[in-house]
């Protein structure tokens, strides 16, 4: 649960440009690559998950690309967030299986990114250096992961500020960096650019393009049909927890197949 106390909504207007992709980060060897015999990173089968009396996802079949940027898109209610962490396997479907690969267990490669960014009560460097040491990365491979992730985004000259008192854009990047220092092969994201002004939300674009360069699989749910449109390699439409459409980004925002598609694009109420 984010923590209440964090700016969301106070964000710098002046955000530094991001920088491209460093080429140490892209280089290092053990990073996961979004490649391999099979082109299914994430695959949901029949999917139903109730909370109490109401079926939030029904019945939702779903394939994630490996390599994708795969966006989540539907009306408000409609299940977005929900089958986002279906997918990253932070909540268990009540009725049908999530596969990740060839697995039922979901492996450790994999990263989220919240609207509000967790954040603990250390400095921007001392939060990615926690998340490196869950996953057993210290000492000197940690410092140089921080120091490359931190560049990457733009916040190294905050590396020593306490976190929880970066503006809203900073955290949003320092959560970025944070699970950009984890290398992970899918990277799941919460509308993270709902509460930000225009040049916050084009840093974190960048910043996510600059990730799914360097091989991870995005999967991202936004309510920003530009922004969708501007990223997206693939969409998945939800409508009252059903998938409405899953199909090429380009194919959809063209020509959408179902009348929900057509009705959504075109800002209309079914």
């Amino acid at each position: 649960m984010a923590d209440a106390t964090i700016r969301q909504g106070a964000v710098a207007a002046d955000a530094p440009n991001v920088v491209l992709v460093d080429t140490r980060i892209a280089r290092e060897p053990g990073i996961s690559r979004a490649t391999g015999s099979s082109d299914r990173a994430v695959i949901a089968s029949g999917v139903d998950v109730l909370r109490g009396e109401t079926r939030v996802l029904r019945g939702v079949d779903v394939t994630i690309r490996a390599g994708s940027r795969t966006f989540i898109l539907g009306a408000n209610g409609a299940g977005k967030s929900t089958l986002l962490r279906v997918l990253h396997g932070i909540v268990d479907p009540t009725r049908g299986a999530v596969t990740w690969g060839q697995s039922s267990t979901r492996p450790r490669g994999h990263a989220m990114v919240f609207q509000r960014p967790v954040l603990l009560r250390r400095s921007a460097a001392g939060n990615i250096r926690h998340a490196l040491a869950l996953y057993g990365v210290r000492g000197r491979l940690a410092d140089e992961r921080i120091h490359d992730a931190l560049a990457s985004v733009g916040l190294s000259d905050l590396a020593e500020r306490p976190a929880r008192v970066l503006s809203g854009g900073e955290q949003q990047r320092l959560a970025l960096a944070r699970a950009w220092a984890l290398k992970p092969a899918v990277l799941f994201l919460d509308e993270p650019t709902a509460s930000l002004d225009p040049p916050s939300t084009r840093a974190v674009e960048a910043i996510v393009e600059n990730i799914h360069r360097i091989g991870t699989t995005i999967v991202m749910t936004t309510h920003q049909l530009a922004q969708a449109k501007r990223l997206a390699t693939d969409v998945i439409l939800l409508a009252d927890g059903r998938v409405a459409e899953q199909t090429a980004a380009e194919t959809f925002f063209r020509e959408p197949r179902s009348t929900y598609g057509r009705a959504f694009l075109e800002g209309e109420r079914l």
